[in-house]
This record gives structure tokens, sequence and C-alpha cells, in this order.
């Protein structure tokens, strides 16, 4: 760019003035907004939908029974959060390792896979939504559990809908002097995966606060989704921010009574609708 001359009158200032604004208005036009979203296991109930959409713009949404319960009380909600205006972030429930021990990892993965595809469809999700398959063990992947998830990833991806992967961001320990994050252990086996990182430890998670932030700052730049704050909060990670949850120690919605159906997670994504399930 020409250097511009050192006399300025009044045109020369007012070219200069121009030329700053138009210099910064394609960063300003550019810049990617965050939209907040939350989840959890149970479903919070219809009359709570127009008081949770005030604060935010999708839900998570299990497609089997989440974490600890032999029932999904999700089933049937799609039509009615997607006439409230949520998006989604679609969930399946994967096998903890114990489980993948006591038989074949990889054809129990297809099998999970078959599930979640049948459960998706049934949903009334769209024929290329994104289903994350939600890993809660954290560290580096074993065998089995690499092998279940390969074959739950190519399950679904073969069933023309799109494959992503819930996991810790948080780094641990991985022999002498060395530590691996589940995320990164994930990323490295299966290159371009989206991820859904879960990172709660303060910083950089700034506790339980009703704020959209870039998915970058997880601590993995490529997060699609980060899982910034959980209930109940984890206290060797959140003493810092120990005061942005309740004296319970649970994250809770924003205007709604303090009860197990308002006790949230809260997620970030550059999505309104991160599964693509509207």
């Amino acid at each position: 760019m020409p250097r511009l001359p050192t006399r300025r009158g009044k045109g020369t200032l007012a070219i200069a003035l121009l030329l700053a604004l138009f210099a910064g208005a394609p960063a300003q036009a550019h810049a990617a907004k965050s939209y907040l979203g939350f989840d959890q296991n149970l479903y919070p109930g219809d009359a709570a939908l127009p008081i949770l959409r005030h604060d935010f713009s999708y839900t998570g949404y299990w497609l089997n029974p989440p974490p600890g319960m032999k029932s999904n009380p999700w089933t049937g909600k799609r039509a009615t959060l997607r006439q409230a205006g949520f998006g989604f972030l679609i969930l399946f429930n994967g096998r903890l390792d114990h489980e993948l021990r006591q038989s074949d990892a990889a054809t129990l993965g297809a099998k999970d896979a078959a599930k979640a595809v049948r459960a998706a469809r049934h949903e009334g999700f769209p024929p290329h939504a994104l289903i994350f398959l939600d890993m809660e063990e954290g560290g580096r992947m074993l065998p089995e559990q690499l092998a279940y998830i390969g074959a739950w990833l190519q399950g679904v991806r073969a069933q023309g809908l799109r494959a992503g992967i819930y996991c810790s961001g948080i780094e641990v320990p991985d022999g002498p002097g060395k530590t691996i994050s589940t995320a990164r252990d994930l990323a490295e086996h299966f290159p371009a995966t989206p991820l859904w990182v879960a990172n709660d430890a303060c910083p950089p998670a700034p506790g339980c606060v009703a704020r959209a932030l870039p998915p970058s700052q997880s601590g993995f730049a490529s997060a699609l989704v980060w899982q910034f704050a959980q209930s109940p909060r984890r206290r060797q990670f959140t003493s810092a921010c120990a005061q942005t949850y309740a004296r319970d120690g649970n994250c809770y919605a924003p205007q709604l009574p303090h009860s197990l159906l308002t006790a949230i997670d809260l997620n970030t994504s550059a999505s309104p609708d991160p599964s693509g399930g509207r």
C-alpha cells in the first residue's frame, strides 16, 4: 500500500479516515459468531423450553438412554424442540471399556451404529445430520476402544449420516513427562472427524457462565463444540471458578427454579445447530 503523505489537508484527512474505516470493516464483517447451547440427561420439560430459548440456541438430544439411565426421556421430543426454535447436538451413548473387553468391539461398534441411525431416522432428523458418539472415558484410547469407535464411525457414515465424537479435551498423564487428551488421541486416529470437546477446567473454562465463546479456546483448536461447564461441577478442575456454580455444585439454567430438570451442562459452538438437526 502506498504511504500517505505527511502533510494532511482536509481532503487527505477524509481519505485517511475512509481508508481506516474500510480497513477495519472486513474483519468485523467476517468475525465468527459463537452460540450457546445446553445438554443434560433429563428432558427439562415442555414448559421450560420458551425460557431456555432466551439464552440457548441448541440442545443436546439423546438417541438412546443417557449414561446411568435405563430409558430415554428425549424420545419423541424433536418436533417440540424444533418448534420452540432449538437446534441440536445429537448424541448416542457409547460403550464403556469393560463392556468392550467382553465381546468383539468392532462388531459391537457396527451394531451400535445401526441403532444410532435407526433412532435418528425414527426421530425425524435430516438424512445428513451429525451424530456424536459419547465416549465418557478419557485419556489415550485402548485398542478395543479404537476398534469400537472406528466401526461406529464407519457404520454411521455408510448410511449417509455424519459421525462425530464427544470426548475429553483435558490433558492427563501419558508416561514420564508426557500428557495426552482424548481429543488429541482421537484426532490422530480419525482425522477430520468432528469433535465435541469437554474441558471444564478453569481456565480456559469460565465456569457456569451463560456466555458463548469460540470453541477454539477450549484448548483443542479444531473443536466443533466446546462443553465448558458440567453439572455437578468437578471440583478437581473447577476450584478457580467455583463461585460461578450454585452452592450444591450444579450449573443451573438461568431464569428457572433449581431442580434436577434445570441442572445443565453448557456448550458453545460456531453454529446455532451444530448437528444440522433442524
